[in-house]
C-alpha cells in the first residue's frame, strides 16, 4: 500500500535518484560508521546508506513508517519524536558486526536526515546539547534556513540562528535540491548542509550566550543600545562593547568574547 505523505509531520519524500546519489556521496558513509538517520520516511536515503554502513539507526515518528522499517534486518528503529531522543546514549547506534577487537572509546555519531521543515530549527538546537558526541551532521533543509545558518556578518541572512550555530560548527552548503526532487514537491527550494563540530570550541556559558544572542536579535532593525545595551547594564557589565550597531553587524567572535567577559 502506498504511504500518503502526512502534512502534520511535514512529510516530503525524496524521489530523485541522481540527487539521492549525490547526497550519499557528500555524506561518504564508511563501513561500521555509527550513523543515525532522522526521518527516514520511505527509505530513499536509508537503503543506499545501510548498504555502505552495514548497520543504521533510524528515528521515525510516523508509526506506520516505523512499522515498515522494522522489517529491515539491518536497521535499528527508534519510534520517537527526535526532540525526545538522547543522542548521548551509548546504545543509540549499535555498530555492525566486525572482526577484531572492540574500540576502547565509543566512536562519535554521524547524524543525517531530511529534516521536517516545520521543526528543523528546534532539532538543530536540540542536537547542540549533544554536540560533544557527534562527529558530523548532514541535513536536508529549506534553502533559506541554510542560507541563515552559513550567513556572514553584516548580511541580511545573518541572524540568531547564524550565531548560535557558527560558534560551535564549521558549516557549508553542499548541494542544492529543487522541489521536483520530492513527492509531493514542497513549495520551497531545499539544500544539504554539512555541519562539523569545531575541535576546539570557545569555552562559554551556553545558557547565558543563548539569552544574550536572543536579546540582541529581538529587535534587529534597532541599534543594540535599545536591546543588548540595556541587558548588559542589568548584568553589571563595565567593559567596552559598541552598541551603536545592529545585531547583524556584530561578528560571531565578538558575541563570544562578550559573553566570556561577562563571566570573567
Amino acid at each position: 500500500m502506498k504511504h500518503l505523505a502526512r502534512k502534520r509531520f511535514g512529510q516530503h519524500f525524496l524521489s530523485d535518484s541522481n540527487i539521492i546519489h549525490a547526497i550519499v556521496e557528500a555524506i561518504n558513509p564508511q563501513p561500521g560508521d555509527p550513523m543515525v538517520e532522522i526521518g527516514p520516511g520511505l527509505a530513499a536515503l536509508t537503503q543506499p546508506l545501510v548498504e555502505r554502513l552495514g548497520r543504521l539507526t533510524v528515528i521515525e515518528l510516523d508509526r506506520d513508517l516505523a512499522k515498515r522499517l522494522r522489517g529491515h534486518p539491518q536497521l535499528h528503529v527508534i519510534e520517537s519524536d527526535v526532540l525526545n531522543v538522547d543522542f548521548s546514549r551509548t546504545d543509540i547506534a549499535p555498530a555492525a558486526p566486525e572482526t577484531g577487537a572492540t574500540p576502547a572509546v565509543p566512536r562519535k555519531l554521524r547524524v543525517v536526515g531530511n529534516l521536517p521543515y516545520n521543526i528543523s530549527t528546534p532539532i538543530l538546537f536540540h542536537l547542540l546539547d549533544f554536540v560533544h558526541c557527534i562527529e558530523d551532521q548532514h541535513f536536508m533543509l529549506q534553502k533559506e534556513v541554510i542560507d541563515r545558518m552559513v550567513a556572514p556578518p553584516d548580511s541580511s541572512d545573518f541572524s540568531r540562528l547564524s550565531v548560535m550555530l557558527q560558534w560551535r560548527y564549521a558549516m557549508e552548503d553542499v548541494l542544492f535540491v529543487p522541489p521536483e526532487c520530492f513527492d509531493p514537491p514542497p513549495r520551497v527550494n531545499s539544500a544539504v548542509v554539512r555541519m562539523v563540530p569545531l575541535a576546539q570550541p570557545p569555552v562559554l556559558d551556553v545558557a547565558l550566550f543563548s539569552e544574550m544572542v536572543q536579546v540582541a536579535f529581538s529587535q534587529r532593525r534597532k541599534l543594540l543600545r535599545h536591546t543588548l545595551g540595556a541587558w548588559l547594564e542589568q548584568k553589571g557589565f563595565a567593559g567596552q562593547f559598541d552598541v551603536q550597531r545592529r545585531a547583524q553587524e556584530v561578528p560571531v567572535e565578538e558575541y563570544v568574547a562578550l559573553v566570556q567577559a561577562l563571566k570573567g
